[in-house]
């Protein structure tokens, strides 16, 4: 069984935001999906969590995944490149004690668009839109910090880029975990 880490970083100031150094090229955008069904959010799940061993929502029915992203304070931001779905990150306020933080539960680009480039201002966007979620959802408080976690089982390049957008380690972790294969059903092996 893997010796699996996981990372847990934070930001407590929207200061702390560091810009990606590449903006998003012509073609792409990046859109909240203010109406996202169960269905278009498990497909994003799928389509970036399944290299990457994600699979702790896919027991969900159908009702629960609902709740979980209709949630207040949940938001779904979605990047596009040439007019299709390539990555998107997942967000949920009111959280810690005192309501006022935003974890950003899901991020990550579909396996076409990793290493074009999109990673840093996809995440750069979604700290920008953790940063200011109390404006978007009367009755949250005012967003005292951000926060995520990664594990070794998730892209390479995560950890980098959550720290070169100015996410700072405070905690990690080390558990033996038998990974479960998340690419079950989405494509038949051959």
């Amino acid at each position: 069984m893997p010796r699996i880490v996981t990372t847990h970083l934070q930001q407590l100031s929207p200061d702390a935001l560091i810009p990606a150094a590449r903006r998003l090229p012509d073609g792409c955008r990046i859109e909240r999906a203010e109406d996202i069904s169960p269905e278009f959010s498990k497909f994003l799940y799928r389509s970036v969590g399944s290299a990457w061993h994600w699979t702790d929502r896919l027991p969900l029915s159908r009702a629960e995944w609902e709740a979980a992203v209709r949630r207040p304070g949940t938001e779904t931001w979605v990047l596009y490149a040439a007019g299709s779905p390539g990555g998107y990150v997942e967000l949920a306020g009111a959280g810690g004690p005192d309501g006022t933080e935003v974890e950003i539960v899901y991020f990550g680009l579909f396996p076409e668009r990793i290493g074009a480039g999109l990673g840093g201002a996809l995440l750069e966007e979604g700290l920008r839109r953790a940063w200011n979620l109390h404006e978007r959802w009367p009755g949250l408080a005012p967003v005292r910090r951000v926060w995520v976690h990664t594990c070794s089982l998730d892209g390479p390049a995560a950890l980098g880029n959550y720290r070169a957008r100015g996410l700072e380690v405070f905690r990690t972790k080390e558990a033996d975990q038998d990974p479960q294969d998340a690419s079950v059903g989405l494509w038949p092996r051959h």
